[in-house]
C-alpha cells in the first residue's frame, strides 16, 4: 500500500509523513526531497534555474518512478503536485495507493508560512500582508485537485498524535 499526502504547502505532510510512517512500519518519502536528491539542486534551485515548467515535468516523471515502485510506503507531495500534468488521476487510478488531503486553514498556513517563505519557491517575493490572499486564491484553485483524495482530514487545531490516530482510524490503514 502507497499512502499519498496531498495538501497545501505547509499543511503538514511531511511531518505527519514521517510520523505516519514511524508508527505504521513504513519508508517515507518526500517528493520534493526525492526531486532534489535526482537533480541534485534544491527545489529553489531548480525553479530559479531551470523554471516552473521544467520542475513540473521532472515532478510528474519522478512522481510516476515511485508509483511504479514495488514496495509499500508513505508519500508526502508538494502542494502543486496534484494540480499539474494529470498528476491527481495518476494517482486515482494507480492500484494500491490511498490519497489523504490533509486539509488546513488560510489562517493556520499563514501562521506557519510567515517565517519560512524563503525556503518556499511560490510566495518567497510575497511580504505578510499579501500572503494570505495570495494563499486563498492559490488553495480555492487548487481544491478542485485536492477534494478528489479518497479522504479528507481536516487538521486545524489539532496536535500530531491526534492526526496520526485519526488517520490511521479514519483510513482503516491499521486494517491494510
Amino acid at each position: 500500500m502507497k499512502i499519498v499526502l496531498i495538501g497545501y504547502m505547509a499543511s503538514g505532510k511531511s511531518t505527519i509523513g514521517r510520523l505516519l510512517a514511524t508508527e505504521m512500519g513504513l519508508s517515507f518519502i518526500d517528493l520534493d526531497d526525492y526531486i532534489e536528491e535526482k537533480e541534485n539542486k534544491s527545489i529553489t534551485e531548480v525553479f530559479a534555474t531551470k523554471g516552473e515548467i521544467y520542475f513540473r515535468k521532472q515532478e510528474h516523471f519522478y512522481l510516476k518512478e515511485l508509483l511504479a515502485l514495488d514496495t509499500n510506503f508513505i508519500l508526502a507531495l508538494g502542494g502543486g503536485t496534484p494540480c499539474y500534468a494529470g498528476n491527481m488521476e495518476l494517482l486515482l487510478e494507480a492500484t494500491n495507493v490511498i490519497t489523504v488531503y490533509l486539509q488546513t486553514s488560510i489562517n493556520t498556513i499563514v501562521e506557519r508560512l510567515t517565517n519560512e517563505r524563503n525556503k518556499r519557491p511560490l510566495v518567497a517575493r510575497l511580504n505578510e500582508n499579501e500572503l494570505p490572499e495570495y494563499i486563498a486564491k492559490h488553495l480555492f484553485e487548487r481544491s478542485y485537485f485536492y477534494n478528489k483524495a479518497a479522504f479528507k482530514l481536516k487538521i486545524d487545531s489539532k496536535n500530531k498524535e491526534t492526526i496520526i490516530t485519526e488517520l490511521i482510524e479514519y483510513t482503516n490503514l491499521d486494517k491494510q
